[in-house]
């Protein structure tokens, strides 16, 4: 016996449900596809224009680094070729070829540090550090006013470690023994990185004082003026090896 009319509209309308099920579960298929390969694709876009980027800063970060170097150089040349000519006594120069010798090749946070006593070293310091200021040296200096009852031989170390070269500005005040013992001072001025200038002093009165120090090499205002001192520390400093 044919089904009735109901019953085949009935099993119709079921097959059509199924089959408007199938297809959805077929479209919500492709779709969740369609958007795994998007996100995909998206994190290989992401990754792309990071890496990209990140090459970018690379290549800047290095162009600059570059770049910074070769202006500073060029800058120091410029100062270094205004700066005015400078004779070398024989003991001078023996000092400045031993402070070039000894200088580290590394790089450090300041070219020189100046050590003075502040009771009478703080102008001729003040005028020195502001001549080798202008001939494109950098100084450590307002931290090392030398000052009673302070480590000087630490602070000496700590200035050492932060600069290539030291300056150490004796005056008659610096001499004291109310800073230095003559052994820590004679052991202080033979570090082959320390440029002793004297001012107001002579090298008889530091080798009376120190008895170790008969063969003290430096500069001296006594001959030089501040500004012709601060060349030739720029020249020992700096000069090309």
């Amino acid at each position: 016996m044919p089904p009735s009319a109901s019953e085949f509209n009935r099993k119709f309308r079921a097959a059509q449900r199924q089959a408007q099920q199938q297809f959805n579960r077929d479209v919500q298929r492709f779709q969740r596809q369609v958007e795994a390969e998007n996100r995909k694709i998206e994190a290989q876009n992401r990754k792309a224009v990071n890496d990209y980027n990140r090459a970018v800063d690379q290549h800047n970060r290095r162009a600059d680094a570059h770049n910074k170097k070769v202006i500073d150089e060029i800058n120091r040349r410029l100062q270094a070729s205004g700066r005015p000519q400078v004779r070398y006594t024989p003991q001078e120069q023996e000092l400045v070829d031993r402070v070039h010798d000894a200088i580290p090749v590394d790089v450090r946070e300041y070219d020189v540090f100046l050590s003075y006593a502040k009771i009478d070293g703080s102008t001729v310091a003040g005028e020195l550090h502001g001549r080798l200021r202008e001939l494109g040296l950098s100084v450590w200096y307002d931290e090392l006013a030398i000052r009673p009852g302070r480590s000087q031989a630490l602070q000496m170390d700590q200035g050492l470690r932060k600069a290539r070269a030291g300056i150490v500005l004796l005056t008659a005040a610096y001499l004291a023994g109310r800073f230095w013992t003559e052994r820590e001072l004679g052991a202080l001025l033979h570090k082959d990185t320390l440029i002793p200038v004297l001012h107001g002093v002579t090298f008889s009165d530091v080798a009376e004082y120190s008895g170790i120090l008969p063969d003290l090499a430096g500069f001296t205002t006594e001959r030089d003026s501040v500004s012709d001192i601060a060349a030739k520390i720029a020249g020992a400093v700096t000069a090309e090896s």
